[in-house]
């Protein structure tokens, strides 16, 4: 099975499992408790599937043993070479668990190159696949060899980084200000691993990286630009009409001011002290929000800004917009429970249900941009880091 090849397309097993990115489980086998949760019936379709990873993980460790089992090294690279390089379909797909049971027990692959002198870890740079790219840490010193190759265009790793990602991988993100982020901190990563002479050293073109990143992501940056002051104009008029409201109805309190006194007549309800407790911090959260997004409205958006200062802001902007929303609400809830008093019960609940639809609403429009943004700014930054695979 090892050496049988298809009649159409002359490809191995091993070549069929190079491609299948997702039929792999980094896991273990299950044990008892977990065979026993999988037995609900719900979950059962979880279990098939780690089961399955489990298995085709098993299968390319019993298909390359095989293969290894042939007389001289030339043999194997004629295997895994024809009719496709297996190792670079497999990097180009990110299919790192069929990379490692490879390289570790045949260290060899690493050196391997394609039709363009490129290793699996240029393929990896040029496919945006992070994980397969982190297996170069561990390398130690020979990772200062492998990423002084050159490809049959004078390219370095560092002029791969710098052009622009596959489509497919580009759109992983949302929006082109988060997209231009990942390009330009694969740019950076890559930049810490080359050999300082190749960070000015020319291609073909007789272009540097750095003048090659800017070229192939001037569109890019630009659409960035367009999508960030759009996504703040329109928060910023949200937070400008909630700061309006807000400091309006403070001067003009539920149930009035005593006339001989001007102090509010409720002003020892506890509903009150919620109203002005939540009336203030909508005021203040909304302001804030305000100041944030005008920071990136009148930001000077060079290429650095993107990858920390322009995602900070919004951050802050669209979780203070939140914030404004629901203390909104929530005085908007305490001031009808003033007006209203300890009667009509029955008006109260419903209002209150009711008051919780912009909140949720707005949770479910804005939290997935936030949250990609949060990853992008913090979780992203632990993307690039050695895994001990190869141990």
């Amino acid at each position: 099975m090892a050496f049988a090849r298809d009649d159409e397309n002359r490809e191995t097993a091993l070549h069929v499992m190079a491609r299948k990115h997702s039929a792999y489980y980094n896991g273990s086998q299950p044990g008892v408790l977990q065979r026993f949760v999988f037995s609900v019936p719900r979950i059962k379709v979880c279990y098939n599937k780690k089961v399955m990873h489990t298995q085709a993980i098993e299968l390319v460790k019993q298909l390359w043993k095989k293969v290894l089992t042939l007389e001289n090294d030339s043999k194997i690279s004629d295997l895994i070479r024809a009719p496709s390089r297996l190792l670079f379909s497999a990097a180009e797909l990110g299919n790192i668990d069929f990379l490692i049971i490879l390289m570790r027990t045949y260290p060899n692959l690493i050196w391997k190159v394609d039709e363009q002198n490129r290793s699996i870890f240029h393929t990896a740079v040029v496919h945006r696949q992070e994980k397969v790219f982190n297996l170069i840490y561990e390398l130690g010193g020979l990772k200062d060899i492998i990423a002084s190759y050159k490809d049959e265009d004078n390219n370095n790793m560092l002029h791969l980084a710098a052009k622009l990602a596959p489509d497919d991988r580009l759109n992983i993100d949302t929006g082109a200000a988060l997209q231009f982020r990942r390009e330009l901190q694969w740019f950076k990563e890559v930049k810490k691993i080359v050999q300082p002479l190749y960070k000015e050293m020319r291609n073909s073109d007789g272009k540097t990286p750095q003048v090659l990143f800017t070229e192939e992501h001037k569109d890019l940056l630009r659409e960035g630009e367009k999508w960030m002051k759009g996504t703040a104009s329109s928060c910023m008029l949200v937070a400008t009409l909630i700061a309006t409201v807000m400091f309006a109805v403070f001067s003009t309190v539920p149930g009035g001011n005593n006339n001989d006194t001007g102090i509010p007549i409720f002003l020892n309800s506890r509903a009150f002290m919620v109203f002005a407790i939540s009336d203030a911090l909508s005021l203040v959260s909304s302001a804030t929000s305000i100041l944030s997004f005008l920071s990136i409205l009148t930001s000077r958006y060079a290429e650095e800004d993107f990858l920390h200062s322009l995602p900070n802001r919004l951050i802050v902007g669209l979780a203070t917009l939140f914030i404004s929303i629901v203390t909104m609400m929530i005085t908007f809830v305490a001031s009808l429970y003033i007006v209203l008093g300890h009667g009509y019960q029955g008006i109260k609940f419903p209002i209150t249900l009711a008051a919780g639809v912009p909140v949720s609403f707005y949770a479910l429009l804005q939290f997935p941009l936030l949250g990609d943004m949060i990853s992008h700014a913090y979780i992203s930054r632990v993307s690039f880091r050695p895994m001990g695979a190869l141990n």
